[in-house]
Parts: C-alpha cells; sequence; structure tokens
C-alpha cells in the first residue's frame, strides 16, 4: 500500500510538470502555429491550436478534480489534436498518435495504455482509408485498405514498443518501490528501536590499519539511552573513538584484549569501567561485533553496552560478605585461609619464610559484659585499625571470629633466624599497640593481647595446620600470665594432642559410668566426722586415677564440665541417702561450677536430684568459688536465695585465693568457708600465710560462719587451726579420699 501511493504520488508529480511544460510550450508553439494557418486561411487549425490551449489550460487550473479524470481529459486532448492534424496535414502527423498510449502508460498504467494503443492504431487504419489523407507506401500495389493496414500496423508495432517498454519499467519501477517501502519502513523500525533501547548502541566506521592491528574506528552513531548514561549529545561523539570513554581506573589488560580482538576482526566482549562526560565512572558489559564486506574487510563495529553498576555494587557487597569481617572490614577467616594456601603454593620458588600470629584480646568479656556489645564491637574496630596501621601491603590482617585476630606476614626472610626476629619484633609492636589504652565514647579502656607465632613454610603442612599451631602458641602465652609472645614447639603440639586425647576418652567414660566419687571426712577439735566432701576420681584400666587437676579444666574448656557437674550432683544425693541409711547421716560437701550454677534449670535439676534419691535437702552443702559473682551477680544470688529456702547450705571454696570481695559475704546466704590448701601448707611456720589464716578464722566468726580448713596434713597445723577456733579440719592426717563403701567401714572404726 505504501508503495502504490508513493507511485501515485510520483505520477502526480510527473502529471503536474507534464501539463505546466505543455502549457508552456503549447503556448510558445501554438501561436505561431496558429498565425501560420490563419494566414494560410486554414482556420480549423487554428480552432484546434486554441481549443487545446485552452483546454489545457482549464485542466492545469482544476487541480481539485481527481486525477485520472484530469489525465484522461488530457489524453482526449492529445488524441483530439492528432486525429485533427492527420485529417489536415497528413501522415507526418502519426506522431502525435503516439502520444496518447506512451502518456497512459506513464500515467496510468498498462491497461488503459493498452486500450488507448488499439485506439489509436484503429483510428490510423480508419483514417488511412480516408480519401483526404494521402498514405503512400512505395512498391505497394495502389489499395487503400491495403496501404491503411500497412502503417497501421507499423505504428502499431512502434508504439506497442514504447508503450510496453514504459509499462514494464513502471511495473519494474512499483515492484522495486515496493520492496524499498518495505525495506525503508524496516529500517525506520529498526532505528526506531536502536533509538529507543535501554542498552547503549554505538556504530562506527572503520579506517584502514596495519595488518595485526586493531582498526581505527569513527563513530556514526549512538543511540539515545548513550545520550542519557554517557551525558554526551550525539554531535559530540560523531567521529570519535569506540572506546573514548575509558579512563585510567579502566583495566588496561581488559582493553588490550579487546583490541587484540578487534586486530582479528573478533568479537569481543568485556566489563569495562567508562566514565561519562561529568568525569563519575560506571561500569558497563560491553560487546563489539564488527561488520565486514564481501571481501571480508572490516566496514563498520557495532558496540552495544549496558550498565551494571547494581550488579557490580551487588558482586563486591556479595565478595565483602564471603571475604571480610563485617564489624571490622578486614579480611575473614576465609580469604585468610586463601592467601596462606597462595603462600605456601608459591613457597618452592620464593623461598623465603614467612610468619602466622595468632592474637587474642585477654579479659575482653569482661569489658563486653560490663559495658555492653557496642562497646565491645567498638574496642575490636579500634584494634584491628590498629593492627591494619602496622602491616606493610603484602600483610593480612584477619578477623577470624570473636576477639581473635590473625596476622599473615609475607616473605620476612631468607633464613629462620632472621624471620624469627622479625616476627618477634612485629609481635613486640602489636602487643605494645594493643596496650595502649582505647578512647571510646569518651571512656578509657585497657586491653593486652596474648599473641603465638609459628614460621612457615613446613613441609607437609597446609593452612589449617599453621593457624592451629599458631593457636596453640597463643594458649600458651596466656598461660604464662598474658599480654605476652610465644612461639610455636613441637612440645605444644605434643600436649594439645594429649589434651584432645583426654577430652574424647572423659566424654566416653562419662557416657560408661567410669566415674567415680570418693569422700574425705572433715572433723572438729575432737575428732567427730561434722561433713565430708565428694571428690570425682577416674579410674584408669591399669588400676592407676588420672588426676582431677588434669581432668576438671579440660571439662571446663570443653563444656562436659556441665554434665559432669549434673552427674556428681545426682552421685551426692545418692552418696546422703544411703549413709543415712545405714545409720551414718553426714553432711556431704559436692562442687558445683560456675558454669553448672549458671544454667537457667540448675534450681529444678538440685530438686529433681533430691527427689529421686529421697535425699534431704539439709544433707547437701554446695561448694562454690569466689568468681561466681563477678558475673551474673544479681542472677546468681536469686539462685542461692531459692535454693537456700530449700534448705541447700552453701559453702564458699578456696577462699582467698579468688577476686576476694567482703562485701559479697553479707549479701549470699552462706553457711562455711573453706581455706585453701596452699595457705595451710606454711601455717603455722610462714608468717603471711598465717596471719591470712588468722584473718579469715577471725572475720568468719563474726560473721557467724563455719570455717573448714582444707590439706591439714600435720599435727602443728592442726593444732594452729583448733587453737584459732577452726571448726572443720580435712585433710590427709584424718584421711584420705575412699570409696564410699570404705568410708561407711572407716565412720563404724571411728565413730564407736
Amino acid at each position: 500500500m505504501a508503495a502504490s501511493n508513493d507511485l501515485a504520488h510520483w505520477r502526480g508529480q510527473i502529471f503536474a510538470r507534464l501539463l505546466q511544460a505543455v502549457l508552456l510550450l503549447g503556448i510558445v508553439t501554438a501561436i505561431p502555429s496558429a498565425l501560420l494557418a490563419a494566414r494560410e486561411a486554414i482556420w480549423s487549425i487554428v480552432i484546434l491550436d486554441v481549443l487545446a490551449i485552452g483546454w489545457i489550460g482549464l485542466i492545469w487550473h482544476w487541480r481539485a478534480m481527481p486525477y485520472r479524470w484530469r489525465v484522461w481529459q488530457f489524453l482526449i486532448i492529445a488524441y483530439l489534436v492528432g486525429v485533427g492534424l492527420l485529417l489536415k496535414i497528413g501522415p507526418v502527423s502519426q506522431i502525435y498518435m503516439m502520444l496518447m498510449p506512451v502518456l497512459a502508460a506513464l500515467l496510468l498504467g498498462m491497461r488503459p495504455a493498452l486500450s488507448t494503443l488499439a485506439l489509436t492504431s484503429l483510428t490510423i487504419f480508419v483514417l488511412g482509408l480516408h480519401p483526404d489523407v494521402a498514405l503512400h507506401v512505395q512498391g505497394v500495389p495502389d489499395s487503400p485498405v491495403l496501404r491503411a493496414l500497412i502503417v497501421a500496423l507499423n505504428f502499431l508495432f512502434i508504439a506497442a514498443v514504447l508503450t510496453l517498454s514504459c509499462a514494464f519499467l513502471l511495473r519494474h519501477l512499483e515492484r522495486s518501490s515496493q520492496a524499498l517501502s518495505q525495506l525503508n519502513a524496516d529500517l525506520r523500525l529498526t532505528a526506531t528501536a536502536l533509538a529507543r533501547l535501554n542498552d547503549m548502541v554505538m556504530i562506527a566506521e572503520v579506517s584502514d590499519a596495519p595488518t595485526g592491528a586493531a582498526p581505527a574506528t569513527r563513530i556514526i552513531f549512538v543511540n539515545d539511552a548513550f545520550e542519557r548514561s554517557s551525558g554526551y549529545a550525539r554531535a559530540e561523539v560523531l567521529g570519535r573513538s569506540l572506546l573514548f570513554q575509558q579512563g585510567d581506573a579502566t583495566d588496561t589488560d581488559e582493553l588490550a584484549r579487546i583490541a587484540a580482538a578487534m586486530a582479528q576482526a573478533q568479537p569481543a566482549r568485556a566489563e569495562l569501567l567508562n566514565y561519562n562526560k561529568a568525569g563519575k565512572a560506571y561500569w558497563v558489559e560491553a560487546e563489539l561485533v564488527p561488520f565486514t564486506d564481501a571481501d571480508g574487510r572490516q566496514t563498520h563495529w557495532v558496540a552495544v553496552e549496558r550498565e551494571i553498576d547494581e550488579r557490580k555494587k551487588s558482586e563486591a557487597d556479595i565478595h565483602r560478605l564471603a571475604f571480610y569481617d563485617v564489624l571490622t572490614g578486614l579480611p575473614n577467616r576465609r580469604l585468610l585461609m586463601d592467601r596462606i594456601a597462595h603462600l605456601l603454593a608459591a613457597a618452592p620458588r620464593d623461598q623465603s619464610i614467612s610468619a602466622l600470629m595468632f592474637i587474642d584480646l585477654d579479659h575482653f568479656k569482661h569489658i563486653n559484659d560490663a559495658r555492653g556489645h557496642a562497646t565491645g564491637d567498638a574496642l575490636l574496630r579500634l584494634a584491628g585499625e590498629r593492627l591494619a596501621q602496622l602491616m606493610r601491603k603484602a600483610d593480612t590482617v584477619a578477623r577470624i571470629g570473636g576477639d581473635e585476630f590473625v596476622v599473615l606476614l609475607a616473605h620476612l626472610a631468607d633464613d629462620l633466624d632472621s624471620a624469627a626476629r622479625a616476627a618477634a619484633q612485629v609481635a613486640e609492636k602489636i602487643r605494645a599497640a594493643i596496650a595502649r589504652d582505647f578512647d571510646i565514647d569518651g571512656q578509657s579502656y585497657h586491653c593486652s593481647a596474648s599473641i603465638g607465632v609459628t614460621l612457615l613454610p613446613k613441609a607437609g603442612q597446609q593452612a589449617h595446620d599453621l593457624l592451629r599451631e599458631a593457636d596453640i602458641a597463643m594458649y600458651r602465652a596466656k598461660a604464662e600470665g598474658r599480654n605476652g609472645i610465644a612461639f610455636f614447639e613441637a612440645a605444644m603440639q605434643a600436649g594439645v594432642e594429649r589434651r584432645l586425647t583426654l577430652e574424647r576418652a572423659l566424654a566416653r567414660a562419662l557416657d560408661a559410668s567410669q566415674l567415680c566419687m570418693h569422700v574425705q571426712p572433715q572433723v572438729d577439735r575432737h575428732g567427730r566426722v561434722t561433713g565430708a566432701e565428694l571428690l570425682m576420681r577416674w579410674p584408669q584400666a591399669d588400676g592407676t586415677h588420672i588426676a582431677p587437676g588434669v581432668f576438671i579444666p579440660i571439662a571446663e574448656e570443653s563444656g562436659l564440665i556441665i554434665k559432669l557437674g549434673h552427674w556428681a550432683l545426682r552421685e551426692a544425693c545418692r552418696a546422703a541417702t544411703m549413709l543415712a541409711r545405714a545409720g551414718q547421716p553426714v553432711a556431704l560437701s559436692v562442687n558445683v561450677s560456675p558454669a553448672q550454677f549458671r544454667q537457667p534449670d540448675f534450681a529444678a535439676r538440685v530438686q529433681a536430684a533430691l527427689a529421686e534419691h529421697g535425699t534431704p535437702a539439709g544433707a547437701l552443702i554446695l561448694e562454690l568459688t569466689e568468681g561466681l559473682l563477678i558475673d551474673q551477680r544479681d542472677a546468681s544470688l536469686a539462685r542461692m536465695r531459692e535454693l537456700a529456702a530449700l534448705g541447700i547450705r552453701f559453702s564458699i571454696d578456696d577462699f582467698g585465693t579468688g577476686y576476694s570481695s567482703l562485701a559479697y559475704l553479707t549479701s549470699m546466704p552462706l553457711y562455711e568457708l573453706k581455706i585453701d590448701k596452699r595457705f595451710i601448707d606454711d601455717t603455722p611456720r610462714d608468717a603471711r600465710d598465717t596471719a591470712i589464716v588468722q584473718a579469715i578464722l577471725a572475720m568468719a566468726r563474726h560473721l557467724g560462719l563455719r570455717v573448714v580448713a582444707e590439706g591439714v596434713e600435720t599435727q602443728e597445723q592442726a593444732d594452729f587451726l583448733l587453737a584459732h577456733d577452726c571448726d572443720g579440719l580435712q585433710g590427709y592426717l584424718y584421711a584420705r579420699p575412699m570409696p564410699l563403701a570404705d568410708f561407711l567401714g572407716w565412720l563404724a572404726h571411728n565413730q564407736a
């Protein structure tokens, strides 16, 4: 439809120009012709010329009339003029008759052309029979019909050739116009789509370049999306290179890869950092595609780019979450292990010694619990900043959890001694930096660090092995008093492995009920049994025992102490019931760890154990440590009062060795104090320990508390304690810890 409209418009334009030309030429030629005809008194020619010019003038003037009507009027004029000239002038005027079919083909199409061709040919034949039309054909018999037929057929042939040529030409033009119109429509649609795409599109021409070099490009088109994203107007970029938006931060390796691909006429895809007109950087995903001609020569490049700032931000966030600590912004365990692994992989080539440091903040939990997590978090951030400031670019500072940091010092030296000295110097700088007070919200906080160091590489070791070694060395630094530095030694690893073996064996022994309780009596000045303490024992298959001083700390660090404590509580209730049934009711003391006591269901477990064995509450004395009230003081006091209301009595074990505070003695529902063995060992020979023991006894007497002295081994110690009114004595002087059955026999023998 669009092509037909275009052809009709084109015919209308031709007809309009033809009318103007005919009218002008008609005036120029008709006036002399009319004058000549008038002089010769050929008035029919004069009238014909005037009528034709006037008629054409009317057709030209009546532009509002339908196109085909105007054309047919014009063709009728041409026909009439031709007929008139044939009649008046003769056969030479046949050329006028040829005008009608040719113009019909040009202005109206094939069918009107064929119709007018037939009409004009028939007219020539008919007029050829007229006696006034002198048709002469040399060599043809004097036959009007034959002469007229020969002339008409020749006219038909020539006119048909011209008419059909014009008609066929116009038909092909029409078809080409249709194809061209469709192509133009497609181009317009494509151009509109390109212009309105959200992706940025650039098209560039290619200039000749040396073989193997990237072709020079000149932008000839950019779409609207490019203008919006880049800030450049279309006119500002035409003629510039496709890669004109790159800058200093753009990856040069990516640009080199794109140039290599363009030199080979290969498509390229890349993520690039572009800069807009204002100089702001933004990420794009670019795809460049070459176009070649029939000879394989590059002619154009098309670049399609889309903004990926949000995707890049998301990728950065994901990378940060995966490889960096959220609180401090330092690398996390995953990234640290990756960097250690890379360092180990490169070690055979580098032949250099590096170091790994495990850093733990001493007593950080006290600050965190006392001042809240916000203060604790601020301290961790500041500590991380101090560590990062001390490091080189090649080093790594990571936070792997809680208050634990790890430092990887790369390429310290080529020999172990020099590397160890360099690591020790850095460790001391770290220790000193952490030891400086931290200013948080106007308050000053003090902290220290225990640092474990191991050197690498070591044959056959992976990243986790080295981290474990540094961790072991750090615990050695803590065990040696904290705020110090310790280097890993093989003996430390052996100790840790023994400890781990014991931990696993303890868990199995607890599940298999292989532990037992021994009883050590407490006596008064007259030797009468006033109570007894239950002590855990871990018998071995060879008849030996693992001392409580060995396995109790392991239980505390591993978390087994809670399960172990609940077992001891049930055993104490069972033992107290057995003693009562044997006619030897004795109050039994049993140790309770702080971790066990702080369990929310501790009071309920005590009541359940008493109910399970039918044990009166007064038969139990729970021994607590002084450190229990350092954390969760109010909750601990409330739990003690709840149990005291049931009849449970409380004793402070190892009094004087922990966080001694006279204030808590008046607030806690206490029954007795137990003097630690270390004070009794040198009493009464050591003046200082003797003074401490005397002070404890005097204070307890004024507070109305009972006192039991542990570790009494000599008569001299016993005499001194009894002379100062100590209520109970416990130690090897009177009896060693023994199984419950033996204790019953001992009671029967000594209380008889």
